[in-house]
């Protein structure tokens, strides 16, 4: 996935949820919506040298997964037998294959900058995804569909920002919930539609801050609590 690919998709989800594109560079969304969010880190390519992406750092050696099959089938990684005579030599054979492999993707398309990735489609930077599509900046999904910034969460479509959730859509900023549409600033609830800084209440709709408006009153005021959010994100 090219950063022409991740913008597309990061302005079709803003505008599934804000109604309008992003104005904001990859590198802007990044670093205002998922700056708390897991990422996989570059490295290099202890072989090639080249540039690569991994979910854990606590290596000497990296190696691409694609090298490392290469490396597999040119040479092997088994070795001739040895004599040992000392725990100090064993550690350093071992260094000597103990490369940790990265950018590691199964079954999946149009993948970049990402590490464990299952079954995934157009992926960006993002990493213990499983069966997702569209995906940025994200860790530890599953089962979603155009989510950016999110973590460990499942069944979630057009969202940014949601942690530890389930069955969310149209949405933003959405903390340890399930059931959850079109709504903003979302903490521990459930069953909710249209609603916004709310915690702790189910089965409701257009609901502000835990009170209960009509739809019109609901809307005219989402509409200023979008611009408020936008505004939050100007480029400097």
């Amino acid at each position: 996935m090219n950063d022409k690919q991740c913008k597309q998709v990061i302005d079709e989800i803003f505008m599934e949820i804000f109604n309008e594109k992003s104005f904001l560079t990859i590198e802007k969304v990044l670093s205002e919506f998922a700056f708390d969010v897991k990422l996989p880190n570059k490295v290099l390519d202890a072989v090639d040298g080249s540039e690569t992406w991994v979910s854990s750092i606590n290596s000497n050696k990296y190696i691409t997964q694609t090298n490392m099959i290469k490396y597999d089938e040119y040479k092997g990684w088994m070795r001739p037998k040895k004599e040992i005579n000392s725990l100090d030599e064993i550690l350093k054979l071992w260094n000597k294959v103990n490369y940790t492999t990265t950018e590691r993707v199964y079954d999946s398309i149009n993948v970049s900058k990402s590490d464990t990735i299952y079954n995934c489609e157009n992926a960006y930077r993002s990493q213990d995804c499983t069966k997702c599509k569209n995906v940025i900046f994200s860790d530890g999904c599953v089962n979603s569909e155009y989510i950016l910034a999110c973590q460990r969460s499942s069944n979630l479509n057009y969202c940014i920002k949601v942690d530890d959730s389930n069955s969310c859509s149209n949405s933003y900023s959405v903390i340890c919930s399930a059931k959850i549409s079109n709504s903003f600033f979302i903490q521990d609830a459930n069953s909710l539609y249209e609603c916004m800084f709310c915690s702790h209440i189910a089965n409701r709709r257009y609901c502000i801050a835990n009170m209960q408006f009509d739809k019109d009153e609901y809307m005219q005021i989402k509409s200023e609590v979008i611009k408020w959010i936008i505004s939050q994100f100007s480029e400097d």
